[in-house]
């Protein structure tokens, strides 16, 4: 069973490796910095659009994202 820490361990990693700050990342995809900061600390999930969005902003896999690999 996939786990909402799972899924929050490996979007911080693809956050880290970016290069880009969390206040960066939301500017870009036109949220509030503290949603991604939940993202990170796993204390929710990203909206579907969100996170697809999140994803392609991190050139990171949807797919390892979301444990599906």
């Amino acid at each position: 069973m996939i786990t909402l820490e799972q899924i929050q361990e490996r979007l911080s990693e693809a956050i880290r490796q970016s290069g880009m700050t969390q206040t960066e990342i939301a500017h870009r995809l036109g949220i509030r910095p503290q949603q991604i900061s939940c993202y990170v600390l796993g204390q929710k999930m990203p909206a579907l659009d969100t996170l697809a969005n999140l994803c392609k902003l991190l050139d990171a896999d949807t797919n390892y994202i979301l444990c599906q690999e």
